[in-house]
């Protein structure tokens, strides 16, 4: 009988008893089905030779206290058999394959001992990797790197200096100093040790003896203490994408620890530190930059030469009238987006004072001054300040 009938099948319902029927309830049922059933009373007929099997079978498991509390305890957890297979299942059910969600499917849960597994220690009724030393994922890692304002960018590649466990170059990986390590006789090799919770139900724990691996050292390593894993040190190339921003994680996929007995391995962890630049700042994908011009350039409007990023100097116009903090935008001199296409460069003007006139400069300024004595800028800003 599979874990998938011990909960889908109502084997109350099969010998029409309550869920409460005693053991003679159980037994008096049983014996009136199984005679009207019985195929020596009904040769050849197919439908009352499959009914005495559903019969038996329910018998088997409600008519034994032992397997009747197990069934009890599964159909509750479950739900009252609610898992039934295929589309449409009303009645509160979960439309899956049963079949993958106890390993017979062959799906992804499979591969590291699925659902079975977990069923069939729930049930202590055994499961397909109870015998087998199960491969392990290596550790991730995580480390730091800083790059300039123009690295990041443009993108770079640099090198990344680790420390992680690996196999142990010592013995192998074997954990063992001749290399030939044995089953860990308490766990058979799994790594997991069951733990009883009561009411029938036990949990995996890993194993106190050979701490998760599966394995015993009879001669441990003296580097590696019998573990199988030490310390190494690595330096590897990474290239950092361009377009990254200061405090940025970036995942790389099986750069992280190897892993254990053919197992993956696991996820190196990058964050980003970016650097100031004395020119350029940033806002998401755009690069920003402040661009100083005269009274004259800003008054009477003219064309301004600004810097960009690596690249060649842009010319902005610049209209007449131009305030100061006005902003304007040349398009694609921004950052690298993740499709590959630029932000834009935001230019802020800024007008700027003379510290220090020339005689002429001085009296220039002083037939403006005259010229546009009837105007006050600060008007409106006094109006303003009466309120309503």
């Amino acid at each position: 009988m599979s874990t998938k009938d011990f909960i889908e099948k109502d084997y109350y319902k099969v010998l029409g008893v309550p869920k409460d029927a005693t053991e003679a309830e159980i037994k008096k049922a049983y014996r009136k089905l199984a005679r009207e059933f019985h195929p020596d009373a009904n040769k050849g007929n197919a439908k009352a030779e499959e009914r005495f099997k559903e019969i038996s079978e329910a018998n088997d498991v409600l008519g034994d206290p032992k397997k009747r509390k197990e069934y009890d305890e599964a159909r509750a957890l479950f739900g009252n058999g609610g898992f039934r297979p295929g589309p449409g299942g009303g009645g509160g059910s979960f439309n899956f394959d049963l079949g993958d969600l106890f390993g017979g499917g062959g799906g992804p849960q499979t591969a590291g001992g699925g659902f079975g597994d977990v069923f069939g220690g729930l049930f202590n009724r055994g499961g397909a990797g109870t015998t087998r030393t199960q491969p392990r994922r290596g550790q991730d890692i995580e480390s730091e790197v800083t790059l300039s304002f123009t690295e990041a960018i443009e993108g770079a590649t640099v090198p990344l200096r680790m420390s992680s466990q690996a196999p142990c170059k010592a013995c192998s990986g074997t954990g063992d100093r001749n290399g030939t390590p044995r089953v860990c006789p308490t766990c058979v090799g799994t790594g997991q040790v069951a733990r009883g919770t009561g009411g029938g139900f036990s949990l995996t724990d890993p194993c106190p003896d050979c701490k998760g691996r599966g394995l015993i050292a009879e001669n441990p390593c003296e580097v590696c203490k019998g573990s199988g894993r030490a310390k190494s040190s690595r330096t590897m190339q990474v290239r950092i994408p361009a377009g990254v921003s200061d405090g940025q994680r970036i995942r790389l996929r099986g750069k992280g620890a190897p892993g254990e007995r053919g197992g993956p391995a696991g996820d190196l962890y990058v964050v980003v530190h970016v650097t100031t630049h004395p020119v350029f700042g940033r806002k998401g994908d755009n690069l920003t930059v402040t661009v100083p011009v005269t009274f004259a350039e800003a008054a009477l409007g003219g064309e301004v030469k600004v810097p960009t990023l690596g690249g060649p100097a842009v010319t902005l116009k610049l209209p007449p009238g131009t305030p100061n903090g006005r902003t304007m935008r040349a398009r694609g001199k921004g950052a690298v987006r993740k499709d590959g296409t630029r932000g834009d460069l935001l230019v802020t003007v800024e007008v700027s004072v003379p510290g220090d006139l020339s005689g002429k400069a001085r009296d220039a300024l002083e037939a403006y001054r005259e010229a546009t004595a009837g105007e006050d800028p600060r008007a409106e800003l006094f109006e303003a300040a009466k309120g309503d």
